[in-house]
């Protein structure tokens, strides 16, 4: 199973995160099969591949708590085709 969440980044107390799809079975840190965005909590700052991040949701990818919530807020679940 495919899931989308956080990757750690950046410096010591200031930390960036990458948005990866990623295997569930694998850390936090772990090898990623993609790179689908980008948050700075510091600056407020998010970028989302909103193309791989609807291709992954299709398939069944499940987002956690956190990135779920940041897709809530950029509106990317309107663009996800209803069934």
């Amino acid at each position: 199973m495919v899931k989308l969440r956080l990757k750690r980044c950046g410096r010591k107390q200031r930390a960036v995160y990458r948005i990866v799809a990623i295997d569930v079975r694998s850390r936090r840190d772990g090898k990623d099969l993609r790179k689908v965005g980008f948050y700075d909590p510091m600056n407020n700052q998010t970028y989302f591949n909103v193309p791989a991040i609807l291709y992954f949701l299709e398939r069944g990818a499940q987002p956690t708590g956190t990135v779920q919530n940041l897709l809530k807020k950029a509106e990317v679940f309107k663009e996800l085709p209803s069934n």
